[in-house]
């Protein structure tokens, strides 16, 4: 299970996008001696999951126990039949979390999906991050390469990353009306000391850990002094987010938001939108990156907090889905991944010029608040309409 409590003696390996994560990732798994375990949202048949699958696969013919568990929804639309065969013919024991999607059967708790992308080999090394099983090139309708970040972490920490795997494998075998050997309440011993690095898996779940990710960000945002640098494919906060930075922005501290430019779910992406003049009023810099797909779901502050994960900072991340992030004190991991993000708003953003988002048209004003109030009616047909999310919302700017 995650832990609220920071643990020291790991060794962190940031990875950026898929051409780092995948050669990574398939090196573990060919190095596996006993057992596999690996969450994703989407398995896709292209050159990346195929890849992972054949080394999945290998180490099933090896005798190694390979689990992968991918969620319902992004297996129907990702997973094939043919790249299914292979897995399930090769050895590998998959499991599809909730798998009922049917479009005409519709309830709230079909959008409690399996969102986090987690892995550990052998309870030695364990990946965390945002990046699915999917090739980078593999975009539609948008330029590649996919920007996304993962950790491979070697160290005590990978025990709780064993944990809460082996739980979410064993309670959804139980539901499924499965046999399982999987205990639900494992008991493991943490790992020996791999480095000097400190951190923390943090998940999201419907029960012990609802808001878990989410207080972990508002810590750090609320002891924030300097600088806080959050890059977010789909940045929509509930109130408590909004109020924090902006209480951070008035108190001197830096705060830029790398947000995506490319619009991908039109209605999320104007909803978004309609809380740009929030914060650029407060004085936080928004950099819209248009380079490529954004995907990524980090943050750095004050040069030695960072997260990386599978969060995004919106109410399907925050109030639904399954998540995980790795939260990190360690100067020396937060200046690596700070200086990625920069690099990133050199190379390939553009700022939101505050006079001017302001003094847009009505009609362009009226879009994002039509797309916001769609969001907030829909939030509360799912059942948060009376969630804290909603209250206090943003004056129109």
């Amino acid at each position: 299970m995650a832990t609220k409590r920071f643990t020291a003696g790991n060794e962190l390996q940031l990875l950026k996008g898929g051409a780092r994560f995948f050669p990574e990732l398939v090196a573990a798994l060919d190095a596996a001696g006993r057992e596999v375990w690996l969450e994703t949202y989407i398995f896709a048949d292209d050159a990346a999951g195929r890849t992972v699958a054949d080394a999945l696969v290998r180490a099933a013919q090896r005798g190694v126990a390979v689990r992968v568990m991918v969620d319902g929804w992004g297996a129907k639309h990702y997973l094939t039949p043919r790249l299914e065969h292979r897995l399930t013919e090769g050895g590998v024991y998959l499991l599809k979390y909730r798998p009922e999607v049917q479009p005409w059967h519709f309830r709230s708790h079909r959008l409690r999906r399996l969102h986090r992308k987690l892995c550990h080999v052998d309870a030695r090394v364990a990946f965390i991050g945002g990046i699915n099983l999917i090739d980078d090139m593999n975009t539609p309708g948008h330029r590649p390469p996919r920007v996304d970040f993962a950790v491979r972490v070697r160290g005590p920490m990978v025990a709780s990353v064993v944990r809460t795997m082996q739980r979410l494998w064993a309670l959804n075998e139980l539901v499924q009306f499965r046999t399982s050997e999987v205990p639900l309440f494992p008991d493991l011993a943490p790992g020996e000391r791999a480095g000097a690095q400190t951190a923390r898996l943090a998940i999201r779940d419907n029960l012990r850990h609802r808001r878990d990710i989410e207080l972990a960000y508002l810590a750090g945002i609320r002891a924030a002094r300097r600088e806080i640098l959050i890059a977010n494919a789909y940045f929509f906060p509930g109130i408590r987010f909004r109020h924090a930075l902006i209480a951070a922005a008035a108190r001197g501290v830096r705060v830029t938001l790398l947000l995506q430019a490319k619009v991908e779910y039109r209605l999320l992406h104007y909803a978004s939108r309609a809380l740009y003049g929030h914060f650029v009023g407060a004085g936080i810099v928004i950099q819209e990156y248009h380079r490529s797909f954004l995907h990524a779901k980090v943050a750095v502050i004050d040069d030695r907090w960072a997260t990386v994960g599978s969060s995004n900072i919106d109410p399907y991340s925050l109030l639904m889905a399954r998540e995980a992030n790795l939260f990190v004190r360690d100067a020396h991991f937060a200046d690596r991944l700070r200086t990625d993000l920069l690099e990133m708003i050199d190379t390939g953003a553009r700022p939101v010029d505050p006079k001017r988002w302001l003094g847009r048209s009505l009609a362009a004003k009226a879009v994002c608040w039509i797309a916001y109030g769609i969001v907030r009616v829909g939030m509360g047909f799912l059942g948060y309409g009376g969630n804290e999310w909603w209250r206090g919302r943003p004056r129109r700017r």
